[in-house]
């Protein structure tokens, strides 16, 4: 993980927004650290099962090719 420590940064050189509620002169000592990464929750399984059944839910148009590619394809796995 990286940080980054300034120390005696001037006031007057920081953020209009990180300024609120500081005096106008000075000097103060910025961190700035990066988040940690979030782990997904689903594993790659699960994201897959999920698009499945996304998938099966979509209404298509009978004259929809990709219904009747899937019909052949369900014809052969049979």
């Amino acid at each position: 993980m990286n940080r980054i420590v300034r120390t005696h940064y001037p006031v007057e050189k920081l953020p209009v927004d990180l300024r609120l509620g500081l005096a106008a002169t000075g000097t103060v000592t910025i961190t700035v650290q990066e988040d940690e990464l979030v782990k997904p929750s689903s594993s790659t399984a699960e994201v897959i099962n999920q698009m499945k059944v996304l998938r099966d839910r979509m209404p298509l148009a009978e004259d929809d090719p990709t219904q009747r590619i899937r019909r052949l394809r369900d014809e052969w796995e049979d």
